[in-house]
């Protein structure tokens, strides 16, 4: 359930963080860290069924420890022995799940998560907007195909379940039944809830009649009709709430990739209102690409109750927010990329410092530390003489643009052959004007800053 990446894979990994990283800091996020393990206690009874799949730390005589099941615990840890109301943070983590692997499909015992979350006081709705505006906006932007976002509220969901019969007691554990029907037909999922968990079989009935339906908000306003939903006070507060936030997903320009969905539960005990997934349609089926199986590549909604959990004084601190499934990211970049047979370049090296003749080390070894502290990227072979067609074709491999070549002639007219490795022209700089050259050639700012 772990894997090495290999620095053509890191390469791939560092070009989607940096679509993620940029989206989090257009939209004002600061960044945080936490501790990779926490107290054992921390992490109990946070996250419903799944935490049987906690890694808990060998007892070594003091406190009892666990690995980290994601980030949002461990944030409302943070905030509330910090004493914070508001922020508005990111967090770039590896988490721990002892789940069953499945390498192909993005998932795995040890793998990164994307974190934003806004927590605060504030008006209803907006911050849930934006967080759902950034989802939009990164998947979009990492081009992996057509996306659909599926929302609904926890408070719809407990009212429905209340309206239609289900025990207080059995609220949760129905509740990841109803998460399975995106893996499951209604039908199985209906032998769960009454075979396995002891519901009557009417009272999963009327269930059925709510979760199979989804729309936009259309179906919010329906369901406000409803009889006998709309009599229910959470339930009521919750719809309401959508209906808003509808019409801000409608200003952002994304309601189109936005879809209410009742049959949304998401596992995890901590959500105390809006909810949210975002799945991909189908993958790109493109010439001799397998179609993936991927699923799930993002979710988030609101924890209102969290931090207070961990506040002696049980203050609370309303936070919403989303996580970018990337691994599963990973997964279709990297066969998207082999199926295109793609050369992924895996150093930013921006120049070669070589020589056609013997004896030249020392001016090798001048010149790259010249451009080293003028900031640019730039390597040598580590040979006293280097036959130039192997300095060459070092290049090529490594996909390396530029290659700055000394001989005795150049140094005598203090010149320095620079040659672009596609084009294979060749012309003579001063020495004095190389840094500025090479910085135009491969598009670097003239200054540090």
């Amino acid at each position: 359930g772990t894997r090495d990446y290999s620095p053509r894979q890191m390469a791939v990994r560092e070009k989607v963080f940096d679509v993620i990283i940029r989206c989090f800091k257009r939209h004002g996020a600061e960044v945080i860290d936490t501790p990779v393990f926490e107290l054992k206690e921390t992490l109990t009874g946070k996250y419903g069924e799944d935490s049987k799949l906690i890694y808990d730390l060998k007892d070594q005589g003091g406190e009892l420890l666990s690995l980290r099941y994601d980030l949002t615990v461990p944030f409302a840890r943070y905030l509330a022995m910090n004493k914070l109301n508001n922020i508005k943070r990111y967090h770039i983590a590896k988490v721990y799940r002892r789940d069953n692997p499945a390498m192909t499909r993005g998932r795995y015992r040890e793998f990164y998560q994307c974190d934003f979350d806004i927590a605060g006081n504030f008006d209803p709705m907006i911050p849930d907007a934006e967080c759902l505006k950034i989802m939009c906006e990164i998947l979009s932007s990492l081009q992996i195909g057509d996306f659909l976002v599926k929302v609904n509220d926890r408070r719809i969901l407990d009212g429905m379940f209340a309206i239609c019969g289900v025990p207080d007691s059995k609220f949760r554990t129905i509740c990841s039944s109803v998460d399975k029907l995106d893996k499951m037909s209604w039908e199985e999922v209906k032998n769960e809830m009454v075979g396995e968990k002891g519901l009557a079989p009417e009272v999963a009935d009327r269930i059925g009649d709510y979760v199979q339906q989804h729309g936009g908000v259309s179906l919010v306003e329906q369901l406000l009709q409803d009889p006998k939903l709309s009599q229910n006070k959470q339930a009521l507060e919750g719809l309401r709430d959508l209906k808003l936030l509808f019409e801000y997903l409608t200003l952002f320009g994304i309601d189109d990739k936005i879809s209410f969905d009742l049959s949304l539960a998401r596992g995890l005990d901590y959500y105390t209102g809006v909810i949210y997934e975002a799945v991909l349609l189908q993958s790109p089926a493109q010439a001799g690409e397998e179609p993936l199986g991927v699923g799930s590549v993002a979710a988030g909604g609101r924890y209102d109750g969290l931090v207070g959990m961990f506040d002696p004084k049980g203050r609370k601190v309303p936070c919403v927010g989303l996580s970018i499934g990337v691994e599963r990211i990973f997964s279709i970049v990297e066969q998207r990329l082999e199926a295109l047979e793609e050369k992924v370049r895996t150093t930013e090296t921006q120049v070669l410092v070589a020589s056609a003749q013997k004896k030249l080390l020392e001016e090798r070894l001048k010149l790259v530390s010249e451009l080293w502290d003028a900031g640019i990227k730039a390597e040598l072979l580590y040979r006293k003489n280097p036959k130039l067609l192997n300095q060459l074709q070092y290049c090529e491999e490594a996909g390396i643009p530029l290659v700055a070549i000394i001989g005795e002639q150049e140094l005598k007219d203090g010149v320095i052959k620079l040659r672009s490795v596609t084009s294979r022209e060749e012309v003579d700089i001063r020495r004095e004007d190389l840094v500025e050259e090479i910085k135009r050639r491969t598009g670097q700012p003239l200054c540090i800053c």
